[in-house]
């Protein structure tokens, strides 16, 4: 069994509904960019690797309600360096997801096939994408190919969920309190529990504002919810104070 400890790895201060669509429009929301570190069994495993240079400001952390690090300072707090690192497993290759990887030099990266296209040749809508991020471990042959659901290890699965990005993986992971989602695609709580004004319209979740297809989106984000006992909504503001779930 695994535990998860998010780490906060940088921020981003935007209107919310790019998390919410169609919701919450004037509304400034700040959302965390996490680090899952996975514990539990003999390699080192990360979940996305989070900003380089994150703005580490009081105000930003009272808006989340935790520490924000830096990708070492992260890693530090569980006795760790970057070259420790065994695996990391992308949700998705938004800058804002990958911009540390270079750092992980002995890491095996798993990443949607999908996603590799995207960040070499994004669509113009889609500006999050900087292939910059991913050419050394490119050059370096530290990446595994994703072409279909798998288990990564006993207990670790991933699945292609293209709700935020085409390539989304989901990460699913045994623990003591159940089968726990880390989602591949940016959604915060709310989400997943609308507020009235919402299910009044009986709609039982909400896509995120930016999406490869909305209609999907909203079907793939409800079967997650039905695979999973923990779900863990990739920039959720409340994992910023909680040193480890599962």
């Amino acid at each position: 069994m695994y535990t998860i400890h998010p780490i906060v790895m940088g921020t981003k201060v935007f209107d919310k509904s790019m998390m919410t669509y169609q919701y919450g429009q004037g509304e400034t929301y700040t959302i965390p960019i996490y680090t899952w570190l996975i514990k539990g069994g003999d390699q080192n495993i990360l979940v996305d690797t989070g900003e380089m240079k994150p703005i580490q400001s009081k105000d930003r952390e009272e808006a989340i309600g935790g520490k924000i690090y830096t990708f070492e300072q992260g890693l530090e707090k569980y006795g760790l360096v970057p070259g420790d690192i065994d695996v990391v497993i992308h949700t998705h290759l938004h800058m804002d997801h990958c911009e540390n990887d270079y750092k992980c030099v002995n890491a095996r990266f798993f990443i949607h096939e999908q996603e590799l296209e995207s960040v070499h040749e994004p669509h113009p809508l889609d500006y999050r994408y900087l292939e910059d991020y991913i050419e050394d471990i490119k050059e370096n042959g530290q990446i595994e190919i994703i072409d279909q659901d798998r288990q990564i290890f006993d207990g670790i699965r991933v699945e292609h969920t293209p709700v935020h990005t085409k390539g989304g993986l989901t990460v699913y992971i045994e623990t003591q309190k159940g089968i726990a989602a880390i989602t591949g695609f940016c959604v915060i709580d709310e989400n997943y529990n609308p507020p009235p004004e919402i299910k009044g319209m009986e709609m039982d979740v909400i896509p995120p504002g930016t999406h490869v297809d909305v209609y999907s989106a909203y079907d793939i984000m409800e079967s997650v919810q039905k695979k999973a006992d923990i779900l863990l909504p990739l920039h959720e503001p409340r994992f910023a104070s909680i040193d480890s779930v599962g």
